[in-house]
């Protein structure tokens, strides 16, 4: 439903080869993963409180040394094109996939931390 790949995203930090980038980008992409969601759960368990986070996708080829940003031109050392406006450049489904994505994770952390008696 969409172009997006955050794995093969967080692969090109770490090669440009596209095959490499792949198969990095899906394990640290898990590993992180299961980092960043225990970190989630235990923010939101110390503050007690839920918010909404917004993604700065627009900010990400400033700090991505592979991603062109909106005002560059072709050149050959980019692979990736910059994700544009909630990450329209990757296809008009994204930001309703990546919405989907984070309800599909948020829902059910939020509804074990309620059973929990954490939140």
């Amino acid at each position: 439903m969409s172009r997006l790949s955050p794995p093969f995203l967080v692969g090109t930090f770490f090669t440009s080869n596209r095959n490499r980038a792949t198969v990095i980008g899906y394990l640290v992409y898990t590993i992180g993963g299961w980092g960043f969601a225990m970190l989630y759960f235990l923010f939101f368990a110390v503050i007690g409180m839920a918010t909404l986070l917004a993604a700065a996708l627009p900010l990400l080829p400033y700090a991505h040394p592979c991603m062109a940003s909106e005002h560059d031109g072709p050149r050959t050392g980019y692979i990736l094109e910059p994700p544009g406006f909630f990450g329209l450049n990757y296809g008009r489904r994204t930001p309703i996939t990546t919405m989907l994505g984070q309800i599909v994770y948020g829902a059910p952390l939020g509804g074990l931390c309620q059973l929990a008696g954490v939140v």
